[in-house]
């Protein structure tokens, strides 16, 4: 960081800033969440005007020889990481089990610093990142897209004691590859009738959120009285 900046300096590094945070906000607007091109670019210049206002005021920095007060400059580029953060918990969203934000959250961060860099003056430092977190949000998608998901559900059902156990429910769940997080059971003396209710995860592809295929057999189930089936899907970051 110099000392002193002019303005040529200065619309460079804001053209950089502006550059760099439309190849960021474009990839999360592309994939629809609420935090894309203008959030992340205004974040983005926010930090690097910071940093820019800070190389203007380098030589009020430290403690005068007239005054106790203590100039540190330091403190302007942390309180904008410090609202990032604030910005950051707004676009994560908590929905039953799933966290859908989180990557739009740090994304916002990564703008920040990214933004940190170039106002500052570490213009190689702050383009090459820039070009990395592109990478990272764009490239890697497909390869995340690879991986083996898993969706989240809750099966609730209501059958005669004489027709299924918790056994033979858990044995069925498994077949089918699905993972019991939690199986509970309420027996109902006088009806003779047990309700099983538990939390599964099963893998799928995030573009598949039908229901699976052991819903349809658990119905044809004989004693059966009642069956539920509530699917929270996998999320979007």
């Amino acid at each position: 960081m110099t000392p002193e900046i002019h303005w040529p300096a200065i619309a460079a590094r804001l053209a950089l800033t502006v550059i760099a945070g439309i190849l960021l906000g474009a990839e999360r607007s592309r994939s629809g969440h609420a935090a894309g091109l203008r959030t992340t670019l205004l974040v983005m210049l926010a930090a690097s005007v910071s940093m820019i206002q800070m190389n203007l005021l380098m030589e009020t920095n430290g403690k005068p020889q007239n005054s106790f007060a203590v100039m540190d400059l330091m403190r302007l580029p942390l309180g904008i990481l410090t609202g990032v953060g604030f910005i950051g918990a707004g676009v994560i969203i908590h929905k039953n089990e799933l966290v859908i934000g989180v990557t739009t959250a740090a994304t916002l961060w990564y703008a920040t610093v990214v933004g940190l860099c170039l106002g500052g003056g570490q213009v190689i430092l702050g383009s090459t990142a820039a070009v990395i977190g592109f990478l990272v949000l764009w490239g890697l998608r497909w390869f995340e897209s690879q991986v083996e998901l898993f969706q989240l559900a809750e099966l609730k059902l209501t059958i005669s004691e004489d027709h299924l156990t918790a056994h033979e429910l858990r044995q069925r769940l498994k077949a089918a590859r699905f993972r019991i997080k939690t199986l509970s059971v309420t027996h109902f003396a006088k009806e003779h009738m047990n309700k099983f209710e538990c939390e599964v995860r099963w893998p799928s592809q995030k573009q598949n959120p039908e229901v699976p295929g052991i819903v349809s057999e658990l119905e044809e189930l004989p004693g059966l009285t009642q069956i539920e089936w509530k699917g929270f899907g996998t999320g979007t970051n």
